[in-house]
């Protein structure tokens, strides 16, 4: 047996704490002591406490807690609770995470307002290319464009392995692209493709498209993760509206280097313009 300060160091949790879940009826003590009150605990009961904190700490109430324990779930059933529960708070943080980076990307972009000369925006035409294309959307919700980063990323491994697969090979850097749906104006398509020397196929599990010429496109070199290529785009609007023209869509990311630290990474963004 063990007293209540014993019980409370052996389950690193403080008596004040045991005491509170001997109110609720949560934990009751094996044994108190009629005349002085004191509790004391048996060893077995570590495995009821350990049970209850790991809950407890992946955000159950203690009124749930008590009802999961309460209904004597087996140790397997409850492994698989706090795996589920585990991964919805993984993905609970790695949200969090992406809006306080979006949230840093901004800021990072007020910080960069008028940094960028217009000597860095360069109008050329861009050729037409033949491109092996994986494609996948992504809504706008109220707050805009959700993250594309975790999708294209995803998808241009999947498009690599596909083509490696078929035995295409990329003929250059990738390119991503992007439109509104034709079906729904809120809902952005997203297309990764990388340049093949290929023409279609039935047997392509991806397709085979060719990439219209832009006639006249504003374009610059992002240098650094796409996290913080925002500052780049909006001067690339200042210059566009600048300089009499108006823009006919998304910018085609063009993507020249692209090492394993992002913030090495070497992007062309290629705006269609027209004049206004």
């Amino acid at each position: 047996m063990f007293t209540i300060g014993d019980f409370a160091r052996h389950g690193n949790v403080s008596i004040r704490m045991l005491r509170h879940y001997d109110a609720i009826g949560l934990l009751r003590p094996d044994r108190v002591d009629p005349v002085s009150g004191y509790r004391f605990y048996r060893a077995e009961q570590l495995a009821r406490l350990n049970r209850v904190i790991a809950l407890k700490d992946l955000g159950f109430t203690l009124q749930q807690v008590r009802s999961i324990l309460d209904e004597q779930v087996s140790a397997g059933e409850l492994r698989g609770m706090l795996r589920l529960r585990r991964a919805e708070l993984a993905a609970a943080v790695a949200a969090d995470g992406r809006r306080l980076a979006q949230v840093e990307a901004r800021l990072r972009t007020i910080e960069a307002e008028g940094r960028m000369a217009d000597d860095d925006i360069v109008l050329k035409r861009v050729p037409g290319v033949r491109v092996a294309v994986l494609t996948a959307t992504t809504t706008v919700d109220a707050d805009g464009p959700r993250d594309i980063g975790p999708i294209i990323g995803p998808l241009y491994d999947e498009l690599c392995r596909r083509m490696a697969a078929a035995g295409v090979a990329p003929t250059g850097p990738g390119i991503a692209s992007y439109e509104v749906s034709p079906d729904r104006d809120d809902t952005i398509v997203i297309n990764a493709g990388i340049p093949a020397a290929a023409d279609p196929r039935p047997e392509h599990d991806f397709a085979i498209v060719d990439l219209p010429p832009i006639e006249h496109a504003a374009t610059f070199v992002h240098r650094g993760s796409m996290d913080d290529v925002m500052s780049g785009v909006q001067a690339l609007a200042h210059w566009i509206d600048a300089n009499g023209y108006r823009s006919l869509g998304y910018p085609r990311e063009v993507n020249l280097e692209c090492p394993p630290d992002p913030k090495q990474w070497v992007t062309e963004l290629q705006e269609p313009i027209a004049r206004a």
